[in-house]
């Protein structure tokens, strides 16, 4: 089989047949040599080795080395990228963690490709992380009390985001909300059926957050997380996301050890870490981050484990869960990608992906 179409496009065929080495993700096998059967419907009605699965007549036809699940993005800033270049490079779904309102309400579309969700504006304390500095202008929503708390997660989930996300950062003293404060964003996110990401680096912050009752943190903490912290996060069902490669790559070298350190500790007590980039920073490229899925390789997790937490893990997080399932499964629909080679024996393989499948839709990088 061999590609079809123009180099760019995205086509509405009969259906759809993808051959390679197929990872379904979920825990299922590989197989070598598999087709993937995609209906007009736009959903998988097959797949199997490719001398046992029938193919319909006048279907779409893509050959690669490697065929599997798009990635999602559990953290990115899509003010400091763009959905198609995510896409570009393999990133079926996106998580926008901080931008102002009526931004992120433009980026958002759950049923896009790739399907973005957002949180629009970061909730912090009155003159607090991030509104000095990168954030200056409208991602931060400033919170003086429990109540003006309690006010701003309803006035967003109104709005129609997906996820809260709340920022304990001290750095530079800067101030951040206090505990009641942090504890009225839970209560009313919850309240409103939203989860919450928390920024937070340090280990007293952490602390802060478990106390709160946050559902996830948004990064791997950049200072080193004492043994008994790790084991309540274990207990109150907090996930991690990961972005680690952002956090070690700018220059400060105690923090990047503690990282490292943190990211082993976490998956070695059962913690949930999940794969996001923090797209925006410098050094950070729209697509998949191999770096990124390496460190979660590092951390424990292997490479079929980095792979895991980069599609159902990450699938799986507040605001993307139900709208990216990061597998792929017989009646579910089609958001696949095709590569060159397997990503799992080298990461660097995502660079360059063959197509995107999204449906019967095809877009060809």
């Amino acid at each position: 089989m061999s590609v079809t179409g123009p180099p760019i496009a995205a086509v509405r065929p009969r259906g759809l047949a993808v051959r390679g080495r197929l990872w379904p993700g979920g825990g299922d096998p590989a197989l070598d040599d598999a087709v993937v059967v995609v209906g007009a419907d736009g959903l998988v009605s097959a797949y199997g080795p490719a001398d046992g699965v029938h193919l319909p007549d006048g279907v779409h036809a893509i050959d690669g080395a490697w065929v599997g699940p798009g990635v999602a993005d559990a953290h990115a800033h899509l003010a400091f990228g763009s959905a198609p270049a995510m896409l570009a490079g393999g990133v079926l779904a996106v998580r926008d963690l901080g931008a102002p309102l009526d931004d992120a309400l433009a980026v958002r579309d759950p049923h896009g490709i790739p399907a973005v969700v957002a949180s629009g504006p970061i909730l912090t304390a009155p003159g607090g992380y991030p509104s000095r500095s990168w954030g200056a202008r409208g991602f931060a929503r400033f919170l003086g009390s429990a109540a003006e708390a309690h006010r701003a997660v309803v006035r967003l989930a109104d709005a129609g985001v997906d996820v809260v996300k709340l920022a304990l950062e001290p750095a530079d003293g800067l101030p951040v909300p206090p505990l009641e404060v942090a504890r009225a964003v839970v209560e009313a996110a919850h309240d409103n059926g939203l989860t919450v990401t928390c920024h937070a680096f340090t280990a007293e912050m952490v602390a802060r957050a478990v106390d709160a009752g946050v559902d996830e943190l948004a990064h791997v903490p950049t200072e080193r997380l004492p043994t008994h912290l790790v084991a309540q996060l274990v207990l109150d069902d907090v996930v991690v996301v990961s972005t680690m490669h952002a956090l070690v790559a700018n220059g400060d070298a105690e923090a990047a050890d503690a990282v490292r350190a943190n990211a082993r500790a976490l998956v070695g007590s059962g913690v949930p870490v999940v794969y996001g980039t923090d797209l925006g920073n410098t050094g950070i490229a729209p697509g998949v981050d191999a770096e990124e899925l390496a460190l979660l390789a590092e951390a424990g997790l292997g490479p079929e484990g980095a792979l895991r937490a980069a599609t159902e893990g990450s699938a799986a997080v507040g605001g993307l869960n139900g709208v990216h399932q990061g597998r792929v499964r017989v009646g579910e629909r089609a958001r696949m990608v095709v590569l060159a080679g397997d990503p799992v024996a080298e990461p660097k393989n995502w660079s360059t992906p063959v197509a995107v499948v999204h449906g019967t839709e095809v877009t060809q990088p």
